[in-house]
């Protein structure tokens, strides 16, 4: 029995040491690291690894290489080959008949003696070049694409950076209206609290206590939801910074925009020319000009086409064995020959021909684009005077918005200290708490209106209007 007891006594001593040891496991993980970022440091991390910005260097890449190699078009093509055949009937050849008419041989050969004759060897080693007018307008294209590819991965940088920059104030407006939600919470917990003091105190009647509590447990979900919403919030804004999924950040900052006197006018006449929509559309529009361009040379213009061509035939018995014949002029001779065309192709010119009818479509499309342009230089107009409305306005309303805070604080500290005297309704004080952070609220998001107001204007104008 005492054996028993033993080997009891020795396996809950085990479990007790594999329980303590899973305690310390457990006790010393490491937590999840959060990450602390400010405004800046998340414009940074996005711009490096952003895979919208990865595929727009993709692109860039491709325009660079095709404007760096553009003068590729004036490359000779060169081609080598080589050629061993065999004639299924005689036919005299070009050195049969040479070897004939020099005296070499007393007659043409009209059969094949043995197989070897029928076999004969070729090489063939040629380069050709064609040249044209028009290649050097379609070479300024290629680099006026590139420059247009350049002003388009800006266009690709600095809308994410505005983006981010946006989603990061965004969240900062988010964290302070749940900072002011579970502070109204706490609020209602306390409120809570001190009637059930007063209640046991018989200083209130019990519905009193039934309305705190009613008013606590109600703004619990509320308070639940708002923090749900921003963790999520968070893990978007993770992804499309590039951090990997799960990963946890805290920001860093405050809303405090930096004020600036703007009129469209100045505006648009200082830097209405820098709007980057507008420098890409110019640049697509130039590109097709010079396209234009080298499809009228082309067609009015003849292009110079050369040639040479080394074609070693060789001629004599035993091909198997020509390697070593090589020099023997008898039996290997050269086929090659050196051209000089100048072509022109007349139906080019005609007025209903294809070619003729492509340079009318890019004549009507380029007058698309500068239709489009027209709209462009409107539209930034519209755009500007908007950005600069809302700015004015925004800058009223906080200052508004400031001073009504003020107010409903000293409001909402008043109408506390009296319903802690007992002389105030709980309805009072509820509503009292509302309007403060009701102005609380209204102040964030005017504050953050100017912010996203601003960003709008500098990318709208390509500029930086905060000195």
């Amino acid at each position: 029995m005492s054996r028993k007891i033993k080997t009891v006594a020795f396996f809950c001593l085990i479990l007790a040491a594999f329980s303590a040891f899973a305690q310390d496991t457990k006790t010393d993980a490491p937590e999840t690291e959060i990450i602390s970022l400010t405004v800046d440091q998340a414009v940074e991390y996005a711009l490096e690894h952003s895979r919208t910005l990865k595929s727009a260097d993709i692109d860039l890449e491709i325009k660079a290489r095709a404007s760096r190699y553009s003068w590729n078009v004036f490359l000779p093509t060169v081609q080598a080959s080589g050629t061993m055949s065999r004639a299924s009937d005689y036919t005299p050849s070009t050195g049969d008949v040479i070897s004939y008419a020099l005296g070499k041989t007393t007659k043409i050969p009209s059969s094949f003696d043995k197989e070897e004759d029928r076999w004969s060897v070729v090489g063939n080693l040629s380069a050709s070049l064609n040249l044209s007018l028009a290649y050097i307008w379609q070479i300024r294209a290629a680099k006026a694409d590139y420059e247009n590819g350049k002003i388009t991965y800006e266009q690709s940088t600095k809308k994410t950076v505005m983006n981010i920059k946006k989603l990061f104030y965004g969240l900062l407006v988010q964290q302070e209206s749940l900072k002011i939600q579970k502070t109204s919470l706490e609020n209602a917990r306390q409120r809570m609290v001190q009637a059930e003091t007063n209640f046991k105190n018989g200083t209130i009647p019990e519905l009193s206590l039934l309305q705190t509590q009613v008013n606590y447990e109600n703004t619990k979900p509320d308070v639940e939801d708002a923090e749900n919403s921003l963790n999520q919030q968070f893990e978007t804004f993770v992804f499309l910074i590039g951090m990997p999924v799960g990963t946890k950040i805290s920001l860093e900052g405050n809303i405090a925009p930096s004020y600036i006197e703007a009129d469209t006018d100045s505006l648009i006449e200082q830097y209405g020319e820098e709007n980057l929509d507008i420098k890409s559309m110019q640049k697509t529009i130039d590109m097709m000009k010079m396209n234009l361009t080298a499809l009228n040379v082309s067609s009015y213009t003849p292009a110079l086409a050369l040639s040479y061509g080394f074609q070693p035939v060789y001629t004599g018995a035993h091909a198997f064995r020509f390697m070593k014949d090589i020099g023997r002029d008898s039996k290997w001779f050269d086929n090659g020959k050196l051209g000089i065309t100048l072509a022109w192709n007349l139906t080019n010119m005609l007025p209903f021909s294809a070619n003729r009818q492509s340079a009318a479509d890019l004549r009507q499309n380029i007058k698309k684009l500068e239709i489009t342009m027209e709209t462009l230089r409107e539209n930034q107009k519209v755009e500007v005077k908007k950005a600069v409305d809302t700015l004015n306005k925004a800058k009223a309303q906080i200052e508004a918005m400031d001073r009504s805070v003020k107010l409903a604080q000293r409001a909402y500290d008043m109408t506390y200290r009296s319903y802690r005297n007992g002389m105030t309704e709980l309805l009072d004080l509820r509503d009292a708490e509302t309007s403060l952070n009701q102005a609380k609220l209204g102040s964030l998001s005017q504050k953050y209106q100017y912010i996203s107001a601003l960003m709008d204007l500098e990318y709208t104008l390509n500029t930086t209007l905060v000195k």
